[in-house]
């Protein structure tokens, strides 16, 4: 066996028997949560999340990929690097041997009918083995509390079975020191105390039983005012009264074949995969009357997983199994009605048809009664809701009854609930391959792209599989090709008898009007997922109601929610609400819905900018009113989290809006984002949103959209270091906007072109454009553009050795940006007054200013900005003789340049390095870093390239 990881205890990797060393504790949480969802692929910011919580750290996403880089090298050192693998997504962890899976085998082999007891005890005794302590012991991270709850409820849960297990053969003696410990530590547990009481009783200790039963209750009430459940008092009520039957004789045979009634299950499917963690929470379920309700959407495998989990669990319910399917969801086929469902129950049981009454309420009242001294589990396939069940439930039995329906049954009081969700990646290629055969060995990449294709829903899978089973010539890739096509997706996903789309009209067909309306308007938005006020705008109504309906369809299970107050649809579902809007719905009805939306993104996100950016208005075209209700937000940190969460949404909007009928929807929506964008760094939402308002506004001759769009563009060119693109794009901009005479626009080309060139190191040109912007500014009232300019003239003759030019203007610059509170600029300003000082040989003023500039970054969430001044910390720290705040600063810098993308930043941090490195005699550091930057420049094209030629030169 190779490397071996364990999380039930502290976290470990091994080799053999040699534990594998090199992981601080950060990257050992980040390896425990990858490994408690083995084969998931889970994102930088899932991580982020569940390392951190809420509020993580400015370097989060940076610790993330140091953690990943860690992790693969311990795995590299012992030739287990794949085991950690990137995949689009994220990363995923596919463990050859982790505890927790060995546990989870162990365990459920345990449940295997051909188990003796004997059998199941040595199993469940190795998987406890398997614990060395408390799991997760060495880790501290914000997940870790409820992990480690949830685990270590699985490891109680191994206990009682144990202890179950040993009680039937008869070894209550041994039993009692054990699980006197056991109650010791867990005073609270029923279920313990009960064995312990019941191994003490059979030991001839009946004093002793009852005491412990007095110290549960004690405890109970104490700790929690409760009392105990049914089975416990069951339990002690025995003890009181020496119940004979308390005195079972073990009977290996009788355990190994125990005599019980038919089972009216049906047939269990033999490639059943995977639902390890659903199985084993349905096995876990303690002894008494349990009510278990499994709801998820259509093709996601409820019924399935009730009837494996029936047939799996037939040792434990010795006196049959039933089923009844209720058809709520059957083509063709009314619901069953209560009545009738209790007659086939009934007679199940073997109760003759005379003695069957007629009304409901007696054979409901015959049925409790029936079940009353029977164990059984029972299966209530395909309910329509809670009023349809609730006549078929026992009273007082020790049974399990197992409800399955497409709508959660919220108000089942006293019933537990399973949400089921796709299949994870594994099982699904288990599925699929336990279907298709070799074909998919030889195909694994294909594989994951058909199941990606289905939306790793089970039905999907099930019939994509059984496709290419039946067509001997069709590789895995030619059938992914075709599901590929939206437009015949769904139609490939059918056989003669079944198919997805059939079964999502099924659960379409049982909402009433206003839902489906919901759910079709929803079907025609561009982009991934929703909240209460877009869907609001898109069905004219408000928000408040919008969300009513929503979670109406998040109930039926028509949508899906991952993170509070947003809704999203299963793929092959949106597919479904797309082209059922398309079939259902004019073309007049989803033009005004999308208009709507549109207009409640455009007018949302004006808002959310003009908190962030108070004194960008000047900038953007107006909004035009509406009647929709607006969003409000309190402070730029609630307006930067609305536009990051509905960033990918706004993208979609603004690309559709182009392509279709809503062109100055989405040139406004560009200009209104732009800020934004810039300031996140997000660059290619930015060319993609502004790309497609160029291309809009051209369409419809508009030219000042155009000129807008093209400035835009220019801008995020010089963000990316495109420096002719940049200047390209700006020129033709520059000229438009004189010929129509929009002078704000002339300022911001000038600005633009003057930012190129002082890249460049054209000083004399930049002086040029710069003193042109600084002067319409003035001339327009635009005091925001007039100190941003002063700051990059200011730079300009700071590059020119005019340092107390470079420093008044920057001052100037700094006061306006004060006066009207544009803190984001005067960020900018401190950090340039930095560069003045360090060149100045004034490391301290230097240093104070960088820092300033830092924070108020960090503050503003400005992370494109933040590599300046981290930069200008390591050049302040290389030149006064603190060589180690130096390579920390340029690594930070370096670190958030590679994440966003700034290759300029990440080129002057590579320099910066590579001098640090000469300086300490690390000349292959210096050597790798200076041609990092080398190569960097060279392909920025700026002059900045010949002082690392220059250093080069000296290394080698």
């Amino acid at each position: 066996m190779g490397v071996r990881f364990a999380v039930l205890g502290p976290v470990q990797v091994m080799a053999g028997d040699r534990e594998l060393t090199g992981l601080a504790p950060r990257h050992r949480a980040v390896l425990a949560y990858l490994l408690l969802h083995a084969r998931t692929v889970l994102s930088a910011d899932q991580l982020s999340d569940a390392v951190w919580g809420v509020t993580p750290p400015d370097t989060a996403r940076s610790q993330i990929q140091a953690a990943i880089t860690a992790i693969r090298r311990v795995l590299r050192e012992e030739g287990a690097a794949q085991s950690l693998v990137t995949r689009a997504g994220g990363y995923m962890i596919e463990p050859e041997w982790l505890d927790l899976d060995e546990f989870t085998a162990r365990m459920a082999a345990a449940q295997q009918e051909k188990e003796t007891a004997q059998d199941a005890v040595r199993q469940v005794r190795d998987a406890l083995a398997l614990w060395r302590g408390q799991p997760l012991a060495d880790v501290h991270a914000d997940y870790v509390e409820s992990l480690r709850g949830r685990l270590e409820q699985r490891r109680l849960a191994a206990i009682e079975r144990l202890a179950d297990l040993e009680l039937s053969l008869g070894r209550h003696e041994d039993l009692i020191d054990e699980l006197s410990a056991h109650v010791a530590a867990h005073p609270l547990r029923e279920r313990l105390s009960g064995q312990l009481m019941l191994a003490l009783h059979r030991s001839g200790r009946q004093a002793d039983a009852l005491s412990a039963g007095r110290a549960f209750r004690e405890a109970l009430v104490e700790q929690q005012g409760l009392d105990p459940g049914r089975a416990f008092v069951a339990i002690e009520q025995a003890i009181l009264r020496d119940d004979p039957e308390l005195q079972v004789q073990p009977q290996e045979e009788a355990v190994r074949e125990p005599e019980r009634r038919a089972n009216f299950v049906p047939y269990d499917i033999p490639d059943f995969a995977g639902r390890t963690v659903e199985l084993e929470r349905i096995a876990g379920l303690q002894p008494g009357t349990t009510i278990l309700t499994i709801d998820g959407m259509a093709g996601i495998g409820k019924s399935a997983l009730a009837i494996h989990a029936a047939h799996r669990l037939a040792e434990r319910y010795p006196d049959g199994q039933l089923f009844v399917d209720l058809q709520a969801h059957t083509a063709g086929h009314e619901p069953v009605e209560a009545g009738a469902a209790l007659e086939t129950l009934s007679r199940q049981l073997g109760v003759p048809a005379e003695r069957i009454p007629a009304s409901l309420a007696a054979r409901a009242a015959l049925w409790r009664a029936e079940l009353a001294e029977r164990r059984v589990v029972i299966v209530l396939d395909n309910a329509t809701d809670t009023d349809h069940v609730r006549p078929l439930l026992p009273g007082a039995s020790d049974s399990l009854v197992l409800i399955t329906s497409r709508r959660r049954l919220i108000d089942l009081d006293g019933a537990r609930a399973l949400s089921m969700d796709v299949l994870p990646v594994r099982d699904g290629e288990r599925l699929f391959a336990s279907i298709v055969g070799e074909r998919a060995q030889a195909e694994p990449d294909a594989v994951l792209d058909v199941l990606q294709l289905c939306g790793f829903l089970p039905l999907a899978v099930r019939i994509a599989a059984a496709r290419l089973h039946h067509r001997p010539r069709w590789t895995v890739g030619y059938l992914a090709g075709r599901l590929r096509d939206e437009r015949r997706r769904l139609a490939e996903l059918s056989t003669s008898d079944r198919g997805v789309a059939a079964a999502f009209t099924l659960s379409y067909q049982h909402l009433d009007a206003e839902r489906q309306r919901m759910f079709r308007l929803l079907g025609v938005h561009p982009g991934r997922d929703i909240d209460a006020h877009a869907a609001g705008a898109l069905a004219g109504i408000p928000a408040d109601d919008a969300e009513t309906l929503l979670e109406d369809l998040l109930d039926a299970h028509v949508l899906a929610q991952h993170e509070p107050g947003r809704y999203t649809f299963h793929d092959l579902l949106r597919e479904h609400a797309r082209a059922t809007a398309s079939a259902e719905e004019g073309d007049d009805v989803r033009h005004e819905a999308l208009t709507r939306l549109f207009d409640h993104y455009r007018a949302t996100a004006a808002a959310a900018i003009d908190v962030m950016f108070p004194f960008g208005k000047l900038r953007r075209p107006p909004v035009p009113d509406t009647d929709l209700e607006i969003m409000t937000f309190r402070g730029e940190v609630e307006a930067c989290a609305w536009l990051e969460v509905e960033r990918a949404n706004l993208v979609a909007v603004g690309t559709h809006a182009a392509d279709g009928d809503w062109p100055a929807h989405a040139g406004q929506l560009a200009a209104i984002l732009h800020p934004y964008l810039d300031g996140q760094a997000r660059h290619a939402d930015a060319i993609t949103l502004h790309t497609k308002a160029l291309e809009a506004a051209r369409r419809r001759g508009d030219r000042a959209a155009e000129g807008r769009a093209l400035l835009d563009l220019a801008w995020v060119y010089w963000r990316q270091g495109r420096y002719e693109e940049s200047y390209e794009t700006c020129r033709p901009a520059l000229d438009l906007c004189r010929e129509i005479g929009d002078r704000l626009g002339e300022s911001r080309a000038h600005n633009t072109l003057g930012n190129v060139c002082l890249r460049q190191h054209d000083y004399e040109r930049a002086d040029h454009h710069l003193e042109q912007a600084v002067r319409l500014s003035r001339e327009i009232g635009n005091r925001v553009g007039e100190a941003h300019t002063l700051s990059s003239l200011g730079i300009s003759h700071d590059r020119q050795g005019r340092y107390p030019q470079a420093l008044d203007h920057h001052r100037r610059a700094l006061e306006l940006h004060r006066q009207l509170g544009s803190r984001n600029g005067e960020a900018r300003v401190l950090d340039l007054l930095g560069q003045v000082y360090q060149r100045h040989g004034q490391h301290e003023q230097a240093r104070d200013h960088h820092r300033q500039a830092l924070e108020l970054y960090r503050e503003l969430g400005c992370r494109s900005d933040e590599a300046a001044p981290l930069n200008g910390l390591g050049e302040v720290g290389r030149v006064a003789g603190d060589p180690d705040q130096a390579v920390t600063h340029h690594g930070d810098a370096l670190a958030i340049a590679l994440e966003l993308g700034n290759r300029p930043e990440e080129a002057r941090a590579h320099e910066g390095l590579a001098y640090v490195h000469r300086e300490g005699g690390r000349l292959e550091l210096a050597r790798d870093h200076a041609k990092r930057a080398r190569d960097l420049y060279t392909d920025l094209g700026v002059p900045d390239v010949g002082a690392v030629e220059t250093l080069l030169k000296e290394l080698d």
